[in-house]
């Protein structure tokens, strides 16, 4: 009896604090064992650690229904109802990988990102603007990247075989008409906008979104700032010019006003580097812009920007029919630029981006043919050609849109976007000749659009975007509907592969309608892309190979004044090529460096062209070398650019009146484009904790060396003689400075390039 009392007393312990074994194994959803996650019951100190096969196991002696937890950074929360009864318990889970933006694949076939901020950037937005030879021009910059050509007698990018026209820029999703300067004969002219207006840029070479529209190659789209850290004020002094402005921050930091003038003159520049037209009024330019920015409760923002410019310049050239003529070349140009956009979060992920933009632009040309003596040379009989020398033209256009974009997020970063857009165009021009009769065209037109897009993560390693885009055209009475598609892949090495696929529309240019009485229809381009990137320990490597094919695109003949106009649909194209882009920040110490190299073998049968050529736009090879190095010790960023392109090809085309047609009289290719560019930018202040004043003193040179470029040749309409098109002048040096009061802007600097 004594023996059975203490065996029951020895029992009794063991039964109150019986222990049940929890084990199992956990896997992502790939049923990849995961190491190092905590499993664990809900409210008490009983759990285990997964080891490196997956497999936990622990005792506890809770009871009854508890719950288990299985947590592990970067994936979904598991959680189960389970009940302790005695038995063990064997549980094997499953949870998913969370899709976030440090982790996931991201879209880049086709794309550069320029951003401070953002995962997946090659290039920074301070990258742009000091970049050697680029001015401080946002597209500048770019023709140091992949893709682009080294046109040097017309503004514009030129992308992949197609033309200035063909791609399009967009601030703030509203699309931006005269972006550049009005052109000049032979003399490419720069952006209009200053570069620090931005903090994010993508540069499209093909195969964007179809949230955009308009362009068959490509699109630049750039994201305007939001509010400044604190109030600021910066002067700018320069041999050419003055330019200053404030930003003003509320005491509650949720909205800011701004406002900027800049006056530049190039007669002191021109008066020490010699130009090779003489500009009897070098270029004068007057520019004021104005911007607020609100912030909203829900956290959105409302964003006005402003701009107005009024320049003139006046040259004279050697005219190509004559020894002893020259022609006076006038330009007057007043432009305007309104755009104000309101994005807003709803809750529940729904996002709004809402912009409506308006712009005017008014160019006054007169070209006037002079003897050297620089007297107008009166002429009044057209038979000799001369007095068609003797024109004034005026061109005003006006240019609005309305834009409105809904944006839904689901769990990780899937997303679906969708909207509508319209655009309102109006141009006329009004041509005087030599006898003061007029000819007036006018174009005007109503393009409304409607898209939707989605953004699908299969995992974190593999996404899709999915869009398309219809389109009406008023002027063409025509409709189109574009599909859009893209997938990405990552590989555990953090390399991507990306392949992308679009068509894009297009409506003629204005310049083309004009007197045309041919029912046309959109231009259309096909792009296909495969791109394989990778980003790791400060070094990118990218590679690109892309088709392009045109069709629909506008055949022109002179009418019965010999003015070029459309006259039919019938010209088709395409472009293929290799791209090749390297960037490295870490090799060698305090150097940040970038190299691009592209192929490109495209020809197009479009315009007046006889047949299939290559544009005179487009080089087979060109290639770049982008070097940056900031001394710490003097305070010193030195900055150098090579850029190269093969020999361009040129024409000289007859129309022929028997033929219907135009012959090629003569054709040939340029030499090769050479130049090499470096900066200088010298930080005083830095290291001055206490100063109020931050200085940066900039030395700009392009085409150092003074290489001899020559982009094409004109012909003569009268004569058979032909003459190159080169620069206005071998070199330029800008000298600048710089001065910020209230946020010290040199640091950046500094970051950029250590």
């Amino acid at each position: 009896m004594r023996r059975l009392l203490f065996l029951a007393i020895w029992m009794i312990p063991a039964g109150l604090f019986a222990q049940v074994n929890i084990s199992g194994k956990l896997t992502d959803n790939k049923n990849k064992p995961l190491q190092g996650a905590s499993i664990a019951l809900v409210g008490t100190y009983d759990g285990a650690t997964t080891d490196s096969a997956g497999n936990y196991s622990f005792s506890t002696s809770e009871k009854g229904n508890q719950q288990l937890q299985a947590t592990m950074s970067g994936y979904g929360t598991y959680t189960k109802n389970v009940s302790i009864e005695g038995a063990d318990i064997r549980l094997d889970i499953s949870i998913k990988e969370l899709i976030t933006e440090l982790n996931a694949v991201v879209f880049t076939a086709g794309a550069f990102e320029a951003s401070d901020k953002k995962k997946g950037t090659a290039l920074t937005s301070l990258d742009i603007v000091t970049t050697a030879s680029a001015n401080g021009d946002v597209t500048g910059a770019l023709k140091t990247l992949p893709g682009t050509q080294q046109v040097g007698e017309s503004e514009g990018l030129f992308v992949r075989g197609g033309t200035a026209t063909e791609s399009k820029i967009f601030m703030d999703g509203n699309l931006v008409n005269n972006f550049f300067y009005s052109s000049l004969p032979g003399i490419a002219t720069r952006g209009r906008f200053n570069p620090f207006l931005f903090k994010g840029t993508v540069f499209s070479a093909g195969g964007y979104s179809a949230l955009y529209g308009q362009a068959l190659s490509s699109a630049l789209i750039l994201e305007s700032t939001d509010l400044p850290e604190k109030t600021e004020a910066s002067l700018g002094l320069s041999v050419i010019g003055v330019n200053g402005g404030i930003q003003k921050l509320a005491k509650n930091k949720r909205s800011s006003w701004g406002l900027t003038y800049g006056y530049t003159n190039l007669a002191p520049a021109f008066a020490v580097i010699r130009q090779k037209q003489d500009f009897f009024k070098s270029p004068e330019y007057h520019e004021l812009d104005a911007n607020f920015r609100i912030k909203t409760k829900r956290g959105g923002f409302i964003k006005y920007y402003g701009y107005g410019s009024w320049n003139k310049t006046a040259f004279r050239a050697s005219d190509i029919d004559s020894a002893t003529l020259q022609n006076a070349f006038h330009l007057q140009n007043l432009n305007t630029y309104q755009n104000i956009n309101w994005r807003e979060n709803f809750g529940r992920r729904w996002k709004m981006f809402a912009g409506l933009s308006f712009s005017t632009n008014k160019d006054d040309i007169e070209n006037e043919l002079q003897d050297a003596d620089d007297k107008k040379v009166p002429v009044s009989n057209p038979a000799d050609g001369y007095a068609y020398k003797n024109f004034q033209l005026a061109n005003r256009a006006q240019y609005a849109q309305l834009r409105i974009v809904m944006e839904k997020r689901f769990k990780g970063l899937n997303a679906v976007r969708f909207g509508a857009e319209h655009f309102y165009s109006n141009e006329k021009s009004t041509y005087t000749l030599y006898d003061g009769s007029q000819y007036t065209a006018a174009v005007k037109d109503n393009i409304t659009a409607a898209f939707a897009e989605t953004d699908f993560y299969i995992t974190k390693d593999i996404a899709a975007k999915l869009g398309v885009r219809g389109e009406h055209s008023e002027l063409m009475d025509k409709f189109n509907v574009a599909p859009r598609a893209s997938i990405a892949y990552k590989f555990k090495d953090n390399g991507q592969l990306s392949f992308a696929y679009g068509i894009f529309y297009q409506n003629p240019e204005r310049k083309y309608l004009a007197g045309s009485d041919i029912n046309l229809g959109f231009a259309k381009a096909s792009h296909y892309i495969v791109q394989y990137q990778k980003t790791a320990d400060q070094r990118t490597f990218r590679s690109e190979i892309f088709y392009k094919k045109y069709d629909a695109l506008y055949k022109t003949s002179p009418n019965s004044n010999g003015v070029e106009v459309a006259s039919s649909n019938n010209g088709n194209g395409s472009a293929q090529g290799l791209e090749l882009f390297w960037r490295d920040k870490k090799t060698l110490k305090f150097m940040d460096y970038w190299v691009s190299y592209s192929y490109l073998d495209t020809k197009r049968d479009y315009l007046n062209f006889p047949g299939k050529m290559r544009p005179n736009f487009a080089a087979a090879h060109t290639a770049s070398l982008v070097i940056k190095n900031f001394v710490v010790p003097i305070k010193t960023g030195f900055n150098a650019t090579y850029t190269f392109a093969s020999g361009r090809p040129y024409y000289q085309l007859k129309y022929d009146n028997v033929q219907q047609k135009y012959l090629v009289e003569d054709k040939g290719n340029t030499i090769n484009y050479n130049s090499v560019g470096f900066s200088l930018n010298y930080l005083p202040n830095l290291g001055k904790k206490d100063s109020k004043t931050f200085i940066v003193w900039v030395l700009s040179v392009t085409n150092v060396l003074g290489q001899k470029q020559v982009y094409g040749y004109n012909y003569a309409s009268i004569t058979d003689r032909k003459e190159a098109i080169t620069p206005p002048s071998r070199r330029f040096v800008y000298i600048g400075c710089f001065l910020s009061f209230g946020v010290d802007r040199t640091q950046d600097a500094i970051n950029n390039n250590l």
